[in-house]
C-alpha cells in the first residue's frame, strides 16, 4: 500500500501577515472558508488553544459524518495546526511575510500517516482515498483562495490603492 503524500496549496496575500492571521488564526471562522467543513464546535466553549478539542460537521455531497480534533500549533501570525483523530491527518497553514511583511505567503497543507482507519479501512465506503485526496487537494486551493479574498476585501480602500508618491 502506498505512503499518501501530503497536500498543500499556497498563495499568495496582498496583506501583511497579522491581517491575514486574523482570519487562519481564527479557527471558529473555518466552515465559512472550507468546502467540506460545514460547523465547528470548541469542547467546553471558548476560543481554540493548543490542547482544545474540537468537533467539526463535514459534508462532501449526500454524505455527513463529525470529526475530533485537538488543536497542535497555534503560533501567531505563523502557524496554525489540528490532527484529526478519525483520519489521522494533521491540516496545518504557515504564514510568511514578503516584500518586508506588506504580503502574505499562505500554506495550507494536510499530511496523512500510512494506515488510517478513516482513509484505508473506510475508503470503499467514501469512494477511495485517492479520490478524496483530489477533492481535498481542491479543496484546500479552494480555502486559500477564499482566505486571500476575504482578506485582501476587507482592507480599508486607502490601504489598497498605491500612494502616488510610490509611483
Amino acid at each position: 500500500m502506498p505512503t499518501p503524500l501530503p497536500i498543500e496549496s499556497t498563495v499568495e496575500v496582498d496583506a501583511p501577515p497579522h491581517a491575514v492571521w486574523a482570519v487562519v488564526g481564527d479557527l471558529l471562522r473555518m466552515p465559512e472558508l472550507s468546502p467540506e467543513l460545514r460547523r465547528l464546535y470548541v469542547v467546553g466553549g471558548g476560543r481554540p488553544r493548543v490542547g482544545s478539542t474540537l468537533v467539526g460537521l463535514n459534508r462532501r455531497g449526500l454524505v455527513a459524518w463529525p470529526t475530533t480534533s485537538t488543536v497542535t500549533v497555534l503560533d501567531e501570525e505563523r502557524a496554525v495546526a489540528w490532527r484529526t483523530r478519525e483520519s489521522g491527518a494533521t491540516w496545518s497553514y504557515r504564514l510568511e511575510a514578503l516584500d518586508e511583511g506588506r504580503r502574505t505567503r499562505l500554506t495550507g497543507r494536510r499530511d496523512l500517516p500510512a494506515f488510517t482507519v478513516g482513509t484505508t479501512l473506510l475508503a470503499p465506503i467514501i469512494g477511495g482515498a485517492e479520490g478524496h485526496d483530489r477533492e481535498l487537494a481542491a479543496g484546500i486551493a479552494a480555502t486559500l483562495t477564499r482566505i486571500k479574498r476575504v482578506v485582501e476585501d476587507s482592507r480599508p480602500a486607502a490601504a489598497a490603492a498605491v500612494d502616488p508618491v510610490e509611483r
